[in-house]
């Protein structure tokens, strides 16, 4: 069996170009959608992408070489560790905003958000 890796080498254009395709279809998500959690949905796109490009850069840029301490450097990974911590945590409070905007209006469209002023 012939791996594609074999027949075409994946570089960081690769990865750049998935992002790049993740991040547009975030940001076409968050301004087309009205429903709140499809805008949801479209931020957590956003942030997988910028996940992605950290985990690339990371990985291209050392190439996998050791760092001055001996241990491979792995700033990319922790940092896309990091942004998933905050994409959940991110999606618990805006979960907990929404049902309460559902409990008060019995929709989540956001075109409504106007009648909550007050």
């Amino acid at each position: 069996m012939i791996e594609l890796a074999a027949i075409v080498p994946i570089g960081l254009k690769h990865y750049l170009v998935l992002a790049a395709v993740l991040f547009v279809c975030g940001v076409l998500t968050i301004l087309l959608k009205r429903n709140a959690i499809g805008i949801l949905i479209g931020v957590e796109l956003v942030l997988n992408a910028a996940a992605i490009n950290l985990v690339a850069f990371n990985r291209f840029a050392h190439g996998g070489t050791p760092d001055v301490l001996g241990g491979v450097a792995l700033d990319g990974q922790i940092f896309a560790l990091f942004l998933i911590v905050i994409a959940a945590a991110e999606a618990a409070v805006a979960m907990a905003i929404f049902l309460n905007f559902y409990n008060n209006l019995g929709t989540v469209d956001v075109e409504r958000a106007n009648e909550l002023k007050g």
